[in-house]
């Protein structure tokens, strides 16, 4: 089949892009040694809505052992070859120049897809044509190839014309897109969040009917999709897009405990948010967060960080929405958290930006380190030397004596070590 072409202007300057300039050598070294090479799947959607590309794909027609033959074994990854696709490492002087290491491009042989055993990987593949490689691909808007040479989109499955009407839809049959691997009825999700498209009605018929395959999917996996999900600036229309689709209840079954009035207030702010500012905003919606934090931690595989961040914002968020009602020792130990401006920005969320708790704390967290955490009066050698003796008790007055000294009531070390000895002979039985 011919496929539709179209002139089109890659929206990046492929001289001062270093990225884009060393796909284009990879493109370039595979042309001389006579083969096709485009930029494939997902460059071509950014660059066609007007987004400058994170990373760089290449298809082409040379198989594997002739990539290598072109580019030298030395200056290629062989990661991938059984499925044809190579690693190709940036020129020698761009890793001489470049502060930390930097990804191969992935260079990919046109192939046609076996079939799927495992809900995932095909169990085989045939190189084959450029046609044959856009039709196995999930999505139409996937599918599209660039050709940088003659400045043409090749597009052989009315990929373009669905991005102009922005449509999600599969290529070839729905059912049987979401049979070769299930999660692309997530990444589906994720795609018409992301970019704010519908999705077509015989995809989404498609995945009603084969949601619950979702749960033979990895939760590693699960978590990757839900995680770019939560952080779109819509995913106000991901959560619906889950519930209307059937996949909800799979992967997060949460969403039947929100407080749907709460959660649309929480994020009527349209902005992309870390996945752990998302996730905590999300569990406030609903009545128990805490019981619901640890559901989604094995269900998605939240990484400890993660977890510690999120839990520590549906702790302390509404305690900094406070700030202004509470006593300073209060908030201040939220305050130099490592995890203090997560707390914040669910604090904003839950309180809103003129919230005076929130203005206060935000005005604190630029303050000098001195003043936001003074060295404390006294310590645990300076009790010792007033001949308090060593044990559980030391921990409770320091406690004390620092709630007094951030509350402005303590001044100096001979203040507090007169209320130490007061607080000791006080608790003396």
């Amino acid at each position: 089949m011919k496929p539709n072409t179209t002139p089109f202007d890659f929206p990046v300057d492929f001289q001062s892009d270093e990225d884009a300039a060393e796909a284009i050598r990879i493109i370039d070294r595979l042309r001389e040694a006579g083969f096709i090479a485009y930029f494939a799947g997902g460059c071509v959607r950014d660059a066609l809505l007007g987004n400058k590309p994170k990373d760089y794909d290449i298809a082409t027609d040379a198989v594997p052992d002739a990539i290598q033959t072109v580019f030298g074994k030395r200056q290629t990854l062989a990661f991938g070859a059984s499925f044809g696709v190579i690693g190709v490492l940036p020129s020698k002087e761009r890793r001489q120049r470049a502060a930390i290491p930097l990804q191969p491009i992935e260079v990919a042989t046109f192939r046609s897809d076996g079939t799927y055993t495992d809900g995932r990987r095909p169990d085989s593949v045939h190189f084959g044509t450029a046609e044959a490689d856009a039709v196995r691909r999930d999505f139409t808007i996937n599918g599209l190839f660039y050709d940088p040479t003659e400045a043409i989109i090749v597009d052989y499955v009315s990929g373009t014309e669905d991005l102009d009407k922005k449509i999600l839809r599969t290529i070839g049959s729905p059912n049987q897109r979401f049979d070769e691997d299930k999660l692309r009825m997530l990444r589906a999700v994720r795609f018409t969040t992301t970019l704010g498209f519908s999705i077509a009605p015989s995809t989404a018929a498609a995945i009603r009917e084969n949601a619950a395959k979702i749960d033979s999917v990895s939760s590693e996996r699960v978590g990757v999709e839900m995680r770019r999900t939560m952080m779109s600036e819509n995913v106000l229309d991901g959560i619906d897009h889950l519930t209307s689709l059937a996949l909800g209840s799979h992967v997060l079954p949460e969403i039947e405990d929100i407080n749907s009035e709460q959660f649309h207030r929480l994020f009527a702010i349209k902005k992309s948010r870390p996945f752990v500012v998302a996730l905590a905003g999300f569990l406030f919606a609903t009545k128990h967060p805490r019981k619901h934090l640890k559901a989604i931690t094995r269900r998605w595989r939240l990484s400890n960080v993660e977890v510690r961040q999120v839990d520590s914002a549906i702790r302390f968020a509404p305690i900094i929405a406070e700030a202004d009602q509470r006593a300073w020792s209060q908030i201040q130990p939220i305050l130099i958290d490592r995890d203090a401006n997560i707390i914040l920005e669910v604090s904003r969320m839950i309180a809103g930006t003129n919230n005076k708790g929130v203005a206060l704390s935000t005005e604190a967290l630029r303050w000098s380190n001195e003043r936001l955490d003074p060295q404390p009066l006294i310590g645990g050698s300076d009790l010792a030397s007033q001949g308090i003796p060593k044990g559980p008790a030391y921990a409770k007055i320091l406690k004390q004596i620092r709630d007094l000294q951030l509350d402005n009531k303590l001044h100096s070390k001979d203040e507090a070590l007169k209320y130490a000895a007061k607080i000791h002979k006080t608790d003396q039985p």
